[in-house]
């Protein structure tokens, strides 16, 4: 892209999520179709959200932080306008794409609701983009996505800052509180391929490094995987590694969700539930810290991101690593190898940060 080219709009690109019981079934649907998944998982899947009353948090969160970003955008002089589209609910990408068309919109800049690099959280989100313009009549339309920011500075204060007041509440019980960052698993074969570690590692050194951490009062560790027992995924696990901590004493946990950008389903179900649960039942004292949601300091950074890419803005980053790249290299997170149809074990869903 030539440095100041503008844009025409904005598009936020999520994973999206049901948002009553009647669209539960049908957005697994969605979410599991082409994969070999047996009837019975999804609909074990389904209880997951059905004790949630069938909505998932996501879709209202991406109307809060689209509502800010508008707001953020336009003191700031940036006249485009924001659009969203999901990839497996409404409003679906596909159809966004097409009220794009009939608007005129012709030049696009994506933000993606993830912001680290792997096939899932990235990788597949552009192909997402490059299906729905397949299309003959898209023909002229272009997208580009914003770059991830996993050391960028405002989503790092944003984040120290949540995780210093779970430290503190944590704290006040009397006993000092263990740090466990946690993120997606995802599988070994996925892992490999990106630099998804490397960047979660890089963002809860940076977020311990502000907090003044010890290096043995934190860890990165992983939720939510799926797939067959017998395949490796990023471990440990965020229950194991409790029960881990309740062997050697720990008696107060402060878990931060840092691969995640809101309190979507997998945090609540995941760590708000599962975690909660197993820390009850063992005695250990558990704080949650919140994820950047909507906060002014996280709107800030998108609208950044956007100025940047335009090519008025400077390229922050903090830490070990440069700024990332704009323009994914055509190898970049490739999808990984999948095991043959009837040999792999149900998931419930393939992204990290983008689940259902």
């Amino acid at each position: 892209m030539t440095t100041g080219q503008p844009y025409d709009a904005i598009l936020v690109l999520s994973f999206g999520g049901p948002e009553g019981r009647d669209d539960v079934i049908p957005f697994l649907e969605n979410v599991l179709r082409g994969k070999p998944v047996p009837r019975e998982r999804l609909l074990e899947v389904a209880e997951h959200y059905y004790h949630y009353d069938g909505i998932s948090p996501i879709n209202q969160q991406c109307r809060e932080l689209i509502a800010a970003l508008k707001v953020e955008l336009e003191q700031h002089g940036i006249g485009l306008p924001v659009y969203w589209g999901n990839r497996n609910w409404n409003p679906l990408l596909t159809d966004t794409v097409r009220q794009m068309k009939q608007d005129g919109v012709k030049r696009v800049l994506t933000y993606v609701t993830s912001g680290f690099s792997c096939y899932s959280g990235c990788r597949q989100y552009r192909e997402n983009i490059q299906s729905a313009i397949a299309d003959p009549e898209f023909a002229g339309m272009e997208f580009h996505k914003i770059r991830v920011f996993y050391n960028h500075p405002d989503l790092i204060e944003v984040l120290s800052g949540h995780v210093g007041q779970a430290v503190e509440e944590a704290a006040a019980g009397g006993n000092a509180p263990f740090v466990a960052f946690t993120a997606h698993s995802i599988p070994m074969s996925m892992a490999t391929t990106s630099d998804y570690q490397k960047q979660l590692h890089e963002t809860c050194r940076l977020i311990a490094e502000r907090l003044h951490l010890p290096a043995d009062s934190w860890r990165l560790v992983y939720q939510s995987r799926s797939g067959r027992p017998e395949d490796p995924w990023l471990e440990p696990d965020i229950l194991d590694f409790v029960k881990e901590l309740h062997q050697n004493g720990q008696k107060s946990l402060v878990i931060s969700p840092v691969g995640f950008l809101s309190d979507h389903m997998e945090v609540l179900y995941d760590l708000d539930d599962a975690a909660m649960h197993l820390c009850n039942e063992v005695g250990m004292t558990m704080v949650r810290a919140r994820t950047p949601g909507s906060h002014p300091l996280f709107i800030r950074m998108i609208r950044k991101l956007i100025q940047e890419r335009m090519g008025c803005g400077p390229r922050e980053c903090v830490g070990l690593f440069p700024a990332n790249h704009d323009v994914c290299p055509v190898d970049c997170c490739p999808a990984p190898a999948r095991p043959p149809a009837g040999t792999r074990r149900p998931e419930t869903s393939p992204a990290p940060g983008s689940r259902p």
